[in-house]
């Protein structure tokens, strides 16, 4: 397993002195109140380590400040970049349950092996957080509940779902 845990993505620049705003994939999480370093790794380009200077609530999201990052300029190309912390400086999950992160990227299919897609990104946008699957194209969203998670086996990479099933898929 990857040494870095994805926890979110800076979603914009804030002010002109290089703070960036954050969301986190599970708003809960209390993981950036332990950590001294965040990883920041830009869609294109490579991943910067950053000392974590300050990090306040702001509304939902994360209001965040970095050493070493100073400007609007600097923080602006930080934008849609994935925000990680070590897994060394976190407390693990217990037995059965999985960090939000660690679902990104697996292979969903549904229980008799269909293709779902992989999960691209996990929304928390109400009581239950979403995995957002693509498949080429085509995108879907499953609530990750009981009702909805067959099977998690990070070790294989893959997530079994019951997919939504809507009146007219019927």
């Amino acid at each position: 397993m990857n040494e870095w845990l994805g926890i979110g993505y800076v979603s914009r620049a804030h002010g002109l002195k290089g703070a960036v705003m954050m969301k986190t994939f599970d708003p809960a999480s209390s993981a950036l109140g332990t950590v001294d370093r965040l990883r920041l790794t830009p869609k294109a380009g490579a991943p910067r380590e950053f000392e974590l200077l300050t990090v306040r609530d702001a509304g939902g999201d994360l209001l965040v400040e970095l050493k070493g990052l100073s400007s609007r300029e600097a923080a602006d190309l930080l934008v849609g970049s994935t925000v990680s912390v070590h897994r060394d400086e976190i407390d693990q999950p217990e037995e059965g349950e999985f960090f939000q992160g660690d679902l990104v990227g697996l292979a969903a299919s549904t229980e008799d092996g269909r293709s779902l897609g992989i999960v691209a990104e996990v929304w928390s946008s109400g009581p239950v957080p979403n995995l957002v699957l693509k498949n080429g194209e085509h995108e879907e969203m499953v609530p990750f509940a009981d009702d909805f998670v067959v099977k998690i086996d990070l070790d294989a990479r893959t997530i079994v779902l019951k997919p939504l099933v809507f009146d007219d898929d019927k």
